[in-house]
Parts: structure tokens; C-alpha cells; sequence
């Protein structure tokens, strides 16, 4: 077991996952997405950066493996990046060791470092909300909903809020503010291309960028993400079907229990946190155990 406890957080590493706890006083966005447990197979590299002040830890992951950095498209600050970790003067030799230790199970159990073609982390737990701006988003697994504030514009506050279906929403796009440039938080819905502006949009929140909690909007589109890549998920009339298989076509081998045992806990995290319906559990879990 290596571990490191800062101010900042703590990281543990048992040689299969990496638990990250965030400190008491962390951007709202780290704050908000609570403990992570990382499995090893969604990690592609881990790196300390030493400074005069002591450092920075970063934990690299694979391409497609989190939805929050999905939805955040490389567009998150470095205080909001779950993945990273301020590491004092004191400390800097605990940060490389578990750097070492990391990088040498990477290397023993040969975790190819490519992107995925399906979440391993669990993402945002719902109900889960967020924005700023002229109003709030929130997710439930099942709706979303656009709670106007008195600074929305006249277009969006006459219609009241909004209520968005999943099986309406076909995508879901964050851009923070940066500099004078407004950011926002748009729902796609089937057969309907948006032209007006987030502000007057009434199914995008439209983020100024005046304060830290407007980056939590980010959490509620990549706890929509999950859900749209969700198999078996019900959609509009019209809409494509997206089915990624919760066991890949690489599985591993029937007598490769370790990683089979793996994927069970994986699951049972995903339908613990809302993100797998009873039913989807139980087939992909006999799928597994079929393997086994």
C-alpha cells in the first residue's frame, strides 16, 4: 500500500486501484464529486511535477475512461482536476515513491495506455446539480431540469422550468467561461438543431464564469453522458441506438478470475450509484459469471 496525505487530498494505491479523497476546502467540482476510486485498467501514466512550493501530482487516464473529463473535453482548470494533487515541500518523496509504484503495476499487469470505448469510472452520483449563470441544472438519472434564476432572460423565465426527458436528449455540451467569453451548458434533443444563443436558449444554461460553482455544471453532463451511453437506454422516436457492451469483445479469459472478479465489483459500483438499472445488472453480471 502507498499513500500520500496532504492538504490538498489524499492518494492510496493498493496496487489495483487508486482511491482519491479530496481536502476540505478543494474547487467545488472536486468537492462535489466526492472519494474516486480509479481501477488500474483505467490509468495510462502517473507523473510528479516538482516546484519551489513542493509539487504536483497528476494521475494520467486513458481516453474515454472518466465522463467528467469526457464532458470536460480538456477544458477543466487544473484546480478542478480531480487527477491532480498539491503536494507540499515535506512530501515530495512519498509523491515520487507512489509515482514508482503506479507506474511498475502498469507495467507488471501491462494496462496498454489507449484510449476506451466505454467508461471505467462510474461518474457523478445522482441526483446530481450544478451551473450558475442564469440558472441550475440537475440530473436525476431520468430528467433533467433548468431552474431559472432572476437574471435569465425573459424568453426562458415565461416558460417556467424546464423538464427534459432522457429519452429526449441525444447529447450534452459544456464550455466554461473564459475571459469575456460566456460558457454554457447546452441539452441536444432529437431532430432539433439549436440556433439561438445559451441566453436565450431555453434548454442550455447560459455560465458567466462570476464564481467557482458555475464549473459544476460540468458534473451534471457527464452524469448525463453515463446515462446516454447506457445500454438499453430508451430513446426518441428517430434517434440512434447506442448500445457499448458492459463486457467488451476482449473479455478476459474464463480462468482469468482476478479480472473477472474486477468487473463484478465495477458493476456492482455502477448499479450502486444509480447508473445501471436492475436489469442491466443482472444480464451483464450473468455475463460475467458465465466467464467464470
Amino acid at each position: 500500500m502507498a499513500d500520500i496525505i496532504t492538504r490538498d487530498g489524499t492518494w492510496s494505491f493498493d496496487g489495483e486501484t487508486v482511491r482519491i479523497v479530496p481536502g476540505s476546502k478543494v474547487h467545488p467540482v472536486r468537492q462535489d464529486l466526492g472519494e474516486l476510486a480509479v481501477p488500474l485498467e483505467a490509468v495510462a501514466g502517473a507523473s510528479f511535477e516538482p516546484d519551489r512550493k513542493g509539487g504536483r501530482l497528476r494521475l494520467r487516464l486513458r481516453t474515454g475512461a472518466c465522463p467528467v473529463l469526457r464532458a470536460a473535453d480538456g477544458r477543466l482548470r487544473d484546480a478542478a482536476d480531480p487527477y491532480q494533487l498539491l503536494v507540499e515541500k515535506d512530501r515530495t518523496g512519498v509523491a515520487e515513491y507512489l509515482v514508482d509504484e503506479i507506474r511498475d503495476a502498469l507495467l507488471i499487469e501491462q494496462v496498454p495506455d489507449g484510449p476506451v470505448d466505454r467508461f471505467l469510472l462510474p461518474g457523478p452520483s445522482v441526483p446530481v446539480s450544478g451551473g450558475g449563470g442564469d440558472g441550475t441544472a440537475s440530473f436525476d438519472g431520468h430528467t433533467v431540469r433548468l431552474v431559472w434564476n432572476w437574471k435569465a432572460e425573459e424568453s426562458k423565465t415565461t416558460g417556467g422550468a424546464v423538464a427534459l426527458p432522457l429519452s429526449d436528449v441525444t447529447g450534452v455540451r459544456w464550455i466554461p467561461a473564459i475571459g469575456l467569453e460566456n460558457g454554457s451548458l447546452r441539452f441536444d434533443r432529437a431532430g432539433v438543431t439549436a440556433t439561438s444563443q445559451p441566453k436565450y436558449d431555453p434548454y442550455s444554461l447560459d455560465l458567466w464564469g462570476l464564481s467557482k460553482r458555475e464549473y459544476t455544471a460540468v458534473l451534471v453532463a457527464a452524469a448525463v453522458l453515463v446515462r446516454l451511453h447506457s445500454p438499453g437506454r430508451a430513446l426518441a422516436p428517430g434517434a440512434p441506438q447506442e448500445v457499448p457492451a458492459l463486457v467488451p469483445a476482449d473479455a478476459p479469459a474464463a480462468d482469468d478470475h482476478d479480472v473477472l472478479l474486477r468487473r463484478l465489483r465495477e458493476l456492482g459500483e455502477l448499479h450502486g450509484a444509480g447508473i445501471l438499472t436492475d436489469e442491466e445488472f443482472t444480464t451483464a453480471k450473468q455475463a460475467v459469471l458465465k466467464r467464470l
